[in-house]
């Protein structure tokens, strides 16, 4: 596993001053524009892509329910809570709330009713959506600076959210209901700054569900479960390079490693076991997003690249998009209704989000773009 990566990593204060001198350049060639770009000139049929007026979306989720398709997303240093609504291939900025220094993710609890983590209020904001603007109904303290709010799921009225922290290894397992009651929050240690938590359907030995975390300062993947937060975590892999973001494949048979450097990513065999290394540029990846067992999105700065794997994860073909920043949250999700899986595209570095129509492969370029 060494000799296969590089040990030269990127911290997470040096990432995000690159990120930082990344977005001064974007913005130097970026006009605020409207809330939303749809392509003057082309047939909306025809409309490949658009871009929604963002800066520094740390985070954000797109759910689509009775209302339509609807984003809630972060605005990390101008420190608001969005709200946007999407009609066809359009979109519209439906409304927007302060909120204390640095907000860093949001997720939907329901159709109108989402949850942000904020650093400096140590915890959870809720807000509803109610008549074209945003109420907030409540703060929910978990006594660390979250990074990420990840919705597990709700039961009898209850919604149950695992809270991970920006730094440190203490974690938070928040139940909450609109009775008014405050929030149950349990704390848990975890790992060393672990992001960007996803459900997975097993782990290798476990034929429960749960959840798998990669861990920015251990360089490690783990996995608990989400029926009793309170086992001990199970270790999947560690690596000598950042594990940025882990992603499980539709089927839930491989779980996919964004690794920061090193030249390769990575992907866990989740009935197995089995670790496979997959090819990718030196700087390895930030995000993924898989669309298939054997075929990956995964962001590095300013584009994507697209793969299509063998069984062993050997690399059969490669495809490129360019989005409008630093890429570090990657949804795919049917925004217009047309059947095919869109990918949107938020941007932690850069004034604007990227939503990318499909189909994905075939709107992909076959060379790298400059």
């Amino acid at each position: 596993m060494g000799g296969f990566l590089s040990d030269a990593t990127m911290t997470r204060s040096g990432w995000y001053s690159w990120v930082m001198v990344l977005a001064m350049a974007l913005s130097g060639c970026q006009g605020s524009g409207s809330t939303a770009s749809t392509g003057a000139g082309q047939p909306l049929a025809n409309l490949q892509r658009l871009t929604i007026s963002a800066p520094e979306a740390w985070g954000g989720e797109v759910r689509c329910g009775a209302s339509g398709c609807q984003l809630a997303l972060v605005e990390h240093e101008t420190g608001f809570v969005v709200a946007h609504q999407f009609e066809g291939r359009s979109v519209r900025e439906l409304a927007r709330h302060p909120v204390a220094y640095h907000p860093d993710s949001a997720a939907w609890l329901k159709d109108d009713l989402f949850a942000a983590a904020v650093e400096l209020s140590q915890g959870l904001e809720i807000f509803r959506l109610q008549a074209q603007s945003l109420v907030r109904v409540t703060q929910v303290v978990v006594g660390f600076a979250p990074r990420n709010v990840f919705v597990l799921d709700t039961e009898a009225g209850r919604y149950h959210m695992l809270v991970t922290p920006y730094s440190g290894s203490e974690v938070a397992w928040v139940s909450w209901a609109e009775d008014g009651q405050p929030a149950r929050v349990r704390k848990a240690r975890l790992c060393e700054a672990p992001w960007f938590p996803t459900r997975v359907t097993r782990a290798p030995g476990q034929p429960d569900a749960g959840v798998a975390v990669g861990c920015l300062d251990d360089k490690r993947v783990m996995w608990v479960s989400s029926a009793d937060p309170s086992a001990l975590p199970r270790m999947l892999a560690k690596f000598s390079a950042v594990p940025r973001q882990v992603r499980p494949s539709p089927s839930g048979k491989w779980l996919y490693v964004a690794l920061e450097t090193g030249g390769s990513n990575a992907r866990i065999q989740m009935g197995t076991g089995e670790l496979q290394y997959i090819k990718a540029p030196p700087t390895g990846g930030v995000a993924a997003a898989p669309m298939a067992d054997d075929m990956v999105i995964w962001s590095d700065g300013n584009f994507l690249y697209l793969q299509r794997l063998d069984e062993q994860g050997n690399v059969l073909e490669t495809r490129w998009l360019k989005v409008s920043g630093f890429a570090t949250n990657l949804q795919l999700i049917d925004l217009d209704g047309d059947g095919e899986r869109d990918l949107m595209v938020l941007n932690s570095a850069g004034k604007m989000a990227d939503v990318i129509y499909g189909p994905l492969w075939e709107h992909a370029s076959t060379q790298q773009p400059k």
